[in-house]
């Protein structure tokens, strides 16, 4: 085993369920986080952290990265006593763009390549989704592009990557305040009515197969949903007039990022006048508000 092995790796931040694809669907976007890792056979840990969150995130044991290089030095059945570990992040904390799935994805990846690469991206996939408690974020970060992930009988996840026939750019528009996925998930109900259920089918569906066969004629109703956005909508003020907004100048559908409160459009062009007009209807509503201009991010997890 070679002793102080040094290794950096970018993951991508992801936005999740794009509407309808609650807890299903997600994509790789071209915003990373990197992290530079060296497992030390003695000594201590240290950690290091530049960017979002950088006050705020723990540099000690409850720090989610070193979590996950643990769970997997423990899987592997090898033991280092401390590391050395330099974050460098550049996707918003608690915003609905994937945080957690992207510290989770650095600190299993990482590890890996530091131990000689003893996992597939199959067993990453399982154990990022056992620490997540859900696929639809970890999945796009792993393996890049849009995936669609479920949860098998047996509890293993399964994932399919594929990349739209549309060139599509993703334009996030970021308010200033953050919500926690477990909040947001809070508002949810235990119970839907039928009817809400099949309207959600039918326009993951449609989603799916008009980013496969691309087709922007049928998008127009594909980004609804009645799951979770009805529910999550008092956790962010002016939601659907940023919808509107975006859809008024250009964009093929809009959705809430993830859990929120980021707010996407989705078009294949006019990405700045999409941008100024959501970041202007939040405004409207006394939300200071920023966007980015993405794109879909075709490699996932991978070492630099």
């Amino acid at each position: 085993m070679v002793e102080d092995k040094t290794v950096k790796v970018k993951v991508p931040g992801t936005t999740a369920n794009c509407g309808p694809g609650f807890d299903s669907l997600g994509i790789a976007c071209n915003l990373y986080n990197e992290l530079e890792l060296t497992l030390r056979k003695k000594g201590k840990l240290v950690i290091e952290i530049m960017g979002e969150g950088a006050q705020n995130i723990p540099c000690d044991g409850r720090n989610v990265v070193w979590k996950s290089i643990q769970y997997l030095l423990h899987r592997a059945n090898v033991e280092y006593q401390g590391a050395y570990i330099k974050m460098l992040n550049r996707v918003p904390l608690s915003r609905g763009l994937g945080s957690s799935a992207a510290a989770i994805v650095a600190g299993l990846t990482a590890a890996n390549y530091a131990i000689g690469n003893r996992f597939t991206s199959q067993e990453i996939f399982a154990m990022a989704t056992d620490l997540e408690g859900h696929p639809d974020n970890v999945a796009p970060a792993i393996f890049g592009g849009m995936t669609l992930s479920i949860l098998r009988k047996d509890g293993e996840p399964e994932c399919l990557s594929f990349f739209p026939k549309i060139d599509l750019q993703l334009i996030v528009t970021v308010p200033e305040f953050s919500l926690s996925t477990k909040a947001a998930r809070k508002v949810l109900p235990a119970v839907v009515p039928l009817k809400d259920a099949v309207f959600n089918v039918g326009r993951t569906a449609l989603l799916v197969g008009a980013l496969c066969e691309g087709k922007t004629e049928f998008l127009e109703h594909a980004f609804e949903d009645r799951l979770h956005q009805p529910y999550r909508e008092k956790l962010i003020p002016g939601m659907y007039d940023v919808f509107a907004a975006a859809v008024q100048n250009g964009a093929l559908g809009a959705a809430m990022s993830g859990a929120g409160p980021c707010l996407i459009a989705f078009t294949e062009k006019n990405g700045d006048a999409i941008g100024t007009a959501m970041v202007a209807a939040f405004k409207e509503h006394n939300v200071k508000a920023k966007y980015l201009l993405l794109t879909i991010d075709k490699k996932g997890a991978c070492l630099l």
